[in-house]
């Protein structure tokens, strides 16, 4: 596999030429204290540093290592203590931390390239801090300035980690039907008993507490999703001078046997009485964890993404030197027996689709990050509502398309490398492994799709959808003719997905299965649409530079490529979702 090289080059374009995000932070008077062009730059080239020199190199051991279990105690592979402690000392666990708290208080534009660098280092890696992060946030949000103060300087330092214990092994998506229960204690704690699954980072050895948020029910709680609390549980009790005590009621009963992402630990968690105290207000549980899911869902969008880049690099160097065959044009390598792959049509069209799905994912990945800092940043209402509108449409297309295209992505670059792609030690196979947990976890992709149909453009009589067209509208209303060629593509997609979503607002009326029958057909032709807009907009951005920098010509061509090559996937798509729900229902449950 080659080594890993952080695409820094890209991500300026994107942050800088594409979409203008200094300018933007230099507006949002809590992040123009914090950052600017030059600082972003450093950050993102030290970020590429350590992710390629300290995380990458222990990707390919650790999934051969895994994680080992013994009486309740999980280790991590070889290397992984030693590259998280150099990692939590570079502050990168708090990339997005606030400063009061010790977090370096970067916008999510920018924390979301530095989790693109880390997750394509290692995904299993990644993990750790990003679920961290995560906890971080609704720490940061709902708890009391008590527990901010107790906790978020050392996790955010990554002197503890964190976990989000939701699932139970009977209730997944249904978290209304968990049976943790909570019961209070006359110090104004609680009692936490109830077993979790799926827990990544759990327990492991790599930080001296974690720090768990835990889903529960108290004894008086109504029935379903209205009656969950949030509870925060540490690992190791925290006396009030932050120094750690006796651990607290609650153990690691297994750690399970996967796919991929062999490096995480993804455990079993008993919690036996174990003290907790609330995060939020009673019965608020799942409003104080949504306020990180928008955050995380983009991550594991991102982590698509991220196992499609490190794809592509291995993939393409692959193809420049694996010699087999003449091109079909007649011999290119005349001193050589062969041709080197990348001449042939077909190893050309899985490298270009890689490549324009890589950096339509980009864009779009940090377009929807501006959003997130826009609605948390900006003072000015209208802006923060509009953004807060976009981030409730597009964070479902996020996490799912973005995962569905590092999956596909994932498998063309281990098809490229042919029966060395089948093969353990050119890793290839590890990033197909690797990605397919990223459309399950986080909410199953079928899951988004219905959230996004169903709750974001069903749910809002369409209005949360024609925020989002219209820009389009507005960017393609104000592009000059010399774009054109990738503006009237643009268009016409557009108007399909007008269409569409009326067509299925109308269906919708009569039948409810109509959605849950369009639903990821429809996802899918939202995606393209908005990967072509993203498209259009770096074609803009490039559009008179190609003669200067072949960065810029390689971006014309690939945006070339994309419109036509891959956007015209929405019409079979959209014939999907035209056909209705009908078929679906044509077998009874025994004629399967």
């Amino acid at each position: 596999m080659a080594d890993y090289k952080a695409p820094l080059r890209d991500m300026r374009f994107i942050l800088n030429e594409v979409f203008d995000a200094p300018a933007l932070w230099q507006t949002l008077p809590a992040l123009a204290e914090v950052v600017d062009a030059e600082t972003a730059d450093a950050i993102l080239a030290e970020a590429g540093k350590i992710t390629a020199n300290t995380i990458a190199p222990l990707n390919r051991s650790g999934d051969e290592e895994g994680c080992h279990w013994t009486e309740g105690a999980v280790s991590t592979p070889a290397g992984y203590p030693e590259a998280y402690r150099l990692y939590a000392e570079g502050g990168w666990v708090g990339v997005g931390g606030d400063p009061a708290y010790g977090g370096m208080g970067m916008p999510k534009a920018i924390s979301a390239q530095v989790e693109e660098m880390m997750n394509s280092a290692s995904l299993a890696f990644g993990l750790y801090p990003m679920l961290t992060s995560g906890a971080c946030l609704s720490i940061y949000a709902h708890a009391s300035e008590e527990l901010k103060q107790k906790y978020l300087p050392n996790m955010y330092g990554g002197v503890w980690a964190g976990s989000m214990c939701l699932t139970e092994p009977h209730a997944g998506t249904d978290l209304g039907i968990i049976r943790t229960k909570a019961e209070p204690q006359a110090d104004g704690s609680y009692k936490i008993s109830g077993t979790k699954i799926f827990i990544t980072g759990g327990e492991h050895d790599l930080t001296e507490n974690i720090i768990h948020l835990v889903l529960a029910k108290l004894p008086d709680a109504p029935a379903g999703s209205r009656g969950i609390s949030l509870f925060l549980v540490p690992k190791l009790m925290v006396g009030e001078d932050g120094s750690l005590g006796e651990r607290n009621s609650l153990s690691c009963g297994s750690i399970e046997h996967k796919m991929g992402i062999q490096a995480s630990a993804t455990c079993v968690m008993n919690f036996d009485g174990a003290t907790g105290w609330m995060v939020g207000e009673p019965n608020k549980g799942l409003a104080a964890m949504f306020t990180m899911m928008n955050y995380e869902r983009l991550g594991v969008g991102i982590q698509g993404l991220s196992t499609g880049e490190r794809s592509y690099q291995s993939a393409i160097e692959y193809a420049r030197e694996r010699i087999q065959s003449r091109a079909p044009t007649g011999p290119v390598e005349q001193d050589k027996a062969a041709d080197p792959i990348i001449v042939h049509p077909d190893v050309r069209r899985m490298l270009l689709t890689m490549k324009a799905l890589n950096e339509g994912g980009r864009a779009f990945s940090s377009y929807v990050a501006l959003q997130l800092d826009i609605a948390k940043f900006s003072e000015d209402g209208e802006a923060r509502q509009r953004a807060e509108a976009q981030v409730a449409l597009l964070t479902p297309v996020a996490k799912a398309f973005l995962t569905d295209m590092g999956l596909e992505t994932t498998l063309h670059g281990q098809q490229i490398f042919g029966g060395h792609g089948f093969i353990r030690e050119w890793g290839q196979e590890q990033l197909v492994r690797d990605c397919r947990i990223t459309q399950i976890y986080e909410g199953t992709n079928g899951i988004q799709a219905l959230d996004l149909l169903g709750r974001k453009v069903v749910g809002s009589g369409g209005e949360l959808y024609n925020v989002f067209a219209d820009e389009i509208r507005s960017f393609c209303a104000a592009a000059g003719s010399e774009l054109s060629e990738f503006v009237t593509p643009l268009e016409s997609a557009l108007e399909n997905l007008d269409e569409l979503t009326a067509f299925v607002l109308d269906s919708a009326k009569n039948n409810p299965n109509e959605i849950g029958a369009a639903s990821v057909e429809y996802l899918h032709v939202f995606g393209y649409t908005a990967y072509a807009y993203m498209w259009a907009r770096m074609a803009a951005a490039a559009l008179g530079k190609e003669g200067k920098d072949d960065f810029y010509a390689s971006k014309l061509g690939t945006a070339r490529f994309y419109f036509a090559r891959l956007l015209p996937r929405i019409h079979s798509l959209s014939a999907s979702v035209r056909a209705g729900s009908d078929s679906l229902y044509l077998l009874d449950a025994a004629h399967f």
